[in-house]
């Protein structure tokens, strides 16, 4: 299972995104981006979230 930590990205949040691949969390992270922050994720962006990635 891959995890992502909002607050690793530099949000002030709690939310956490599971998912089985690393694209499926790119792609949570960049819906929960725009829909929560007012966010939209840019390929450059996405490039680091990517590192941020953990595998639980």
């Amino acid at each position: 299972m891959k995890t992502l930590h909002c607050s690793d990205a530099g949000f002030d949040c709690k939310a956490v995104i599971h998912a089985e691949t690393d694209e499926e969390v790119l792609t949570q992270a960049a819906e929960h981006a725009l829909t929560v922050h007012g966010t939209a994720v840019t390929p450059e962006m996405a490039q680091q979230i990517q590192t941020l990635i953990k595998e639980e």
